[in-house]
């Protein structure tokens, strides 16, 4: 495993431009297992997570190409394996996605339970309790999930809070049932569901809702070949944004969906970041030490949970108290030993931090604990006085494409030392 070894403090400036959303490309690819002719999905990001999705869809004997943002993918109806192995699925909780959709395809399948960041416990029964209310038959055996439809059923699910990959696998799975007819309610309302909502219009589905907690699905895929353009990681345009503001530099983050990111932008404002939004792109300047903010991170259009570890490392320097109240991992805090190891004064009580502004962070050896907390660190050590090392850094090269190139273009130094094919 390799590290970063990172000089700072670095005043970020210039142009950034943003890839296509990993969070999008995930359902969609894994929807791709619906679809009776071949797909063409554009804007892909080049991430070890989308080669991982690649190499499940292999698995299970579909043709996969990978080309210059655009996964090409030939569904296959004869020698199919629905049995996706655990050393696939283990490697990020999306594989799981495919469980549904094969099923439903194929009539049973045998997936692994998944794997993934250490955020804490993050359970399938939503998804599981999902499929049966469609009329699946699944046992949990041996680590493994075992499922088989044996009566396809209309009807509504409720789920019992907003989870995005429960509402993205059940719409998905629904999809794939000709002629059911499915209303999922308390649905995850995140950008990606829309853009998957779109994909599976283009597969001939009706899907109405997506963006709202009521999604509706009447199942029936038409046989045509489609092209689908992945919307931009508003994740990703967030890091570089919080970046450049956390850095006192200057700089303009370009090709993002800025409607994606309206509680980002309060916050930021809130912060004194002087911002110019217009739709594809967002003008950063900070000239002044942050001001103190409260946050309460919640499911979208709420403050994001996959901010949070990097919104924190900012706020480590502001001019007073900051507090962070975290309501959709409670434990998504792994992040703050570490900023403290820099320096950061922060404390952590009942599910909410408490984050103290200190003059300046100072590098130190840290080690990302998962994908949103090593960019935090990241932003950290190019505003920290001195060098940092970033261990078990390869958590970054499963969320953003061509990071260090990035950052070295907006004038961060960035040296990688360590297993060369994470950077590959």
């Amino acid at each position: 495993m390799g590290y970063f070894k990172v000089s700072g403090p670095v005043k970020l400036h210039g142009e950034v431009e943003i890839s296509g959303s990993k969070n999008a490309s995930l359902p969609i690819m894994a929807a791709s297992l619906i679809s009776l002719d071949d797909v063409r999905i554009e804007n892909v990001p080049d991430l070890l997570d989308v080669r991982t999705m690649i190499d499940i869809l292999k698995s299970i004997n579909f043709s996969v190409k990978f080309c210059s943002g655009t996964v090409y993918i030939e569904p296959e109806t004869d020698d199919v394996n629905t049995n996706v192995p655990y050393e696939l699925v283990r490697k990020m909780r999306a594989s799981f996605n495919v469980l549904g959709p094969l099923t439903a395809r194929f009539g049973r399948a045998r997936v692994a339970l998944p794997g993934g960041c250490s955020i804490g416990v993050r359970p399938v029964n939503f998804h599981i309790s999902g499929l049966e209310k469609l009329g699946f038959e699944v046992n949990i055996e041996h680590g493994f999930v075992e499922a088989k439809l044996v009566r396809p059923r209309s009807g509504k699910i409720i789920l019992p809070k907003p989870s995005v990959g429960a509402t993205e696998h059940l719409m998905t799975t629904a999809a794939a049932i000709e002629g059911v007819e499915v209303v999922i309610e308390n649905a995850a309302m995140e950008p990606e569901i829309v853009d998957l909502q779109k994909f599976l219009r283009e597969l001939g589905v009706e899907v109405e809702g997506a963006g709202t907690s009521r999604v509706m699905i009447k199942g029936g895929v038409k046989k045509k070949k489609i092209v689908h353009k992945v919307i931009p990681d508003r994740i990703e345009a967030g890091t570089y944004v919080i970046a450049i503001a956390a850095t006192m530099g200057e700089g303009v983050v370009k090709k993002l969906d800025s409607e994606h990111l309206n509680s980002l932008w309060e916050v930021l404002e809130k912060i004194g970041v002087d911002l110019n939004i217009s739709k594809d792109e967002v003008h950063v300047k900070m000239e002044e030490r942050p001001k103190p903010v409260d946050i309460n991170v919640s499911p979208y259009p709420g403050f994001p949970t996959d901010l949070q570890p990097q919104i924190m490392a900012l706020l480590t320097v502001a001019s007073g108290t900051s507090y962070i109240k975290e309501n959709v991992f409670q434990t998504r805090f792994l992040h703050v030993d570490e900023l403290k190891r820099m320096g950061a004064d922060i404390e952590i009580t009942d599910g909410t931090a408490i984050i103290k502004g200190v003059d300046s962070l100072s590098g130190a050896p840290v080690n990302g604990t998962d994908l949103r907390a090593t960019a935090a660190l990241l932003i950290a050590a190019f505003m920290a006085k001195g060098d940092s090392e970033i261990h078990h850094v390869e958590h970054i090269f499963r969320g953003y494409e061509n990071v260090r190139e990035k950052f070295e273009n907006l004038g961060g130094k960035i040296e990688y030392i360590g297993v060369k094919e994470y950077i590959d």
